[in-house]
């Protein structure tokens, strides 16, 4: 914040100190439990640095100087910063000179790549559903793939409510392929590959943007550079639509895939996805030793 007490949403204020992310914070505000100068905040209450704001009665720290780790998240941490939860990745990364929250998930059997940040207004601009950020991942799964696997994983998979959007899938051995996503549905490579009758073996994510875990081993991380921080200002630069829109629910989802697609859902189709979804509910993954 400038020395001009520049106004910003008070949501916004309050993620920019690293306290939580702007969602956090609008529960936070909802709850009651934010106040400036005294009184109980009012969604979307415009603030600035003159202001004294607390969050559950304790005065809100300056804005602290922005922080970006690349981390090779292992086996077995979890992409939480509840420290209650045993095997978050706060306690893991053990940064100590700022509170740090991660970009996105990573699922607990899942190993690679993972940004952390104090920085609230990047991590919505890098999740933002729209804006098509690649991810890419190493997979291995319990039986020999073909290229017809590849075409089906390549063409979308009905799982969720929705159909995946068209991705870059390539075969790398007789178990073992690539793939670049730019969603992030919960689980969706192992949904993807549980419709089509195979299970992962392993999932190692590789690449996020520009990023990737050159010089790092699990368990390690590193703060990113100032060429690798330009080039991800360069590609969020022009990031549109919203938060929220990001983090809409999947039925969600559905109905705008299916409206961009200009192809009708058809009743078979329907019908595969219900049965897709309620035959990938979540299943407990065996930890690594």
């Amino acid at each position: 914040m400038s020395a001009e007490s520049t106004t910003l949403r008070l949501n916004k204020f309050i993620s920019e100190t690293g306290l939580c992310s702007r969602r956090e914070a609008d529960r936070l505000i909802e709850a009651g439990q934010v106040r400036v100068n005294g009184k109980v905040a009012l969604m979307g209450a415009q603030v600035s640095d003159a202001d004294q704001i607390t969050v559950k009665g304790k005065r809100l720290k300056n804005k602290p100087e922005a922080v970006y780790l690349a981390y090779y998240k292992p086996v077995g941490v979890t992409s939480t910063t509840d420290q209650t939860e045993k095997d978050n990745i706060v306690d893991a990364v053990n940064y100590k000179k700022s509170r740090i929250f991660p970009v996105g998930r990573l699922d607990k059997p899942s190993e690679g790549l993972i940004l952390l940040t104090n920085d609230g207004d990047i991590v919505n601009k890098i999740l933002r559903a729209g804006n098509a950020h690649e991810k890419e991942y190493l997979v291995w799964v319990d039986r020999v793939i073909d290229h017809e696997f590849v075409r089906r994983m390549a063409s979308g998979i009905p799982i969720l409510g929705t159909v995946t959007q068209p991705c870059r899938v390539r075969q790398l051995g007789d178990r073992h392929f690539s793939i670049v996503l730019t969603q992030g549905l919960n689980r969706q490579i192992r949904r993807m590959t549980e419709y089509l009758g195979y299970q992962v073996t392993r999932l190692k994510r590789t690449r996020i943007m520009n990023l990737t875990l050159d010089g790092l081993k699990p368990g390690q991380w590193r703060l990113l550079g100032r060429s690798e921080m330009a080039a991800i200002q360069a590609m969020i630069q022009s990031s549109s639509g919203t938060e929220e829109a990001s983090r809409q629910p999947s039925r969600s989802r559905a109905k705008s895939s299916a409206s961009t697609s200009g192809k009708p859902v058809s009743k078979k189709l329907r019908s595969a996805k219900k049965s897709g979804k309620k035959d990938l509910s979540v299943k407990r993954v065996r930890r690594k030793a």
